[in-house]
């Protein structure tokens, strides 16, 4: 059973654990569930947007959503397996972790557990035998998961950014400069400047850099270019200057990444 078709029958058990591992849909629309989210996408890369942000979800990576926070799921290709458990809310204000939205990386251990769940589509309930495994996985996520990845692209529904977003995305090989994106869009540098700001709440420089980061992951997960390639496609001119900012927003080298890629195929 596909996600989208199991959002009523995941609410049917407040105190349950559900668990789904399923081939996904390349898009999930807009919804939320009563229960907290872990989804780890097996071997390729996905997004999750909320209203006002796009976070990356490279390979090797898991998220978690609290409970009753919307969002919508993309998928970077429809034979992507995502292993999901949905945990109910109990004991939740004992440990923050589990009220915030966050991406990891996973560990050897998590996955291994998380995989071993694969055989069990359904809601487990306390008092079944499966129950204090499944438990077990959530109790120890707060002490697995130190290192948080902050790959969040802000989001806007201002017709008039989406196009200014879009050109950067479609031409992200080139040196954009806030000259040049208000020449080609026939705004002042202090107007545009201040419309980042009003509709995106970061800067140009910081909005830039961000979508640098996130087309740098969808490559290498997709492992057709070299590095060297990557950083020539998201618009830096070398090797060493792409690594460098790549490790400053996501305390990571690409080449961990692309590592992580290859022993996946």
């Amino acid at each position: 059973m596909s996600l989208v078709a199991s959002l009523e029958e995941i609410e049917l058990c407040h105190d349950s654990i559900f668990v789904m591992h399923e081939k996904c849909e390349k898009y999930i629309p807009f919804h939320k569930h009563s229960k907290n989210q872990l989804t780890y996408v097996e071997g390729g890369l996905g997004y999750i947007r909320f209203r006002d942000k796009l976070f990356v979800i490279p390979a090797r990576h898991y998220f978690w959503i609290p409970a009753g926070v919307e969002h919508t799921m993309t998928i970077g290709h429809s034979a992507t397996k995502c292993r999901t458990l949905f945990f109910h809310t109990n004991g939740d204000s004992q440990n923050e972790f589990y009220t915030k939205v966050g991406i990891y990386p996973i560990s050897d251990l998590l996955f291994q557990m998380i995989k071993f769940t694969e055989q069990w589509n359904e809601h487990i309930l306390p008092g079944d035998e499966r129950f204090p495994f499944l438990q077990s996985i959530k109790n120890i996520l707060p002490q697995v998961s130190n290192q948080i990845l902050s790959v969040a692209l802000p989001f806007t529904e201002n017709e008039r950014m989406l196009k200014i977003m879009a050109y950067m995305e479609d031409n992200l090989s080139e040196s954009h400069t806030l000259k040049s994106i208000s020449i080609r869009f026939g705004i002042s540098e202090r107007t545009l400047s201040r419309f980042f700001q009003s509709t995106l709440n970061v800067s140009f420089l910081q909005y830039l850099k961000l979508l640098r980061m996130a087309k740098a992951f969808q490559l290498i997960v997709a492992n057709e270019h070299s590095l060297a390639d990557v950083a020539f496609l998201c618009g830096y001119q070398s090797l060493s200057s792409f690594s460098n900012t790549f490790y400053q927003v996501t305390k990571t080298r690409p080449s961990d990444h692309l590592a992580v890629t290859s022993s996946l195929v």
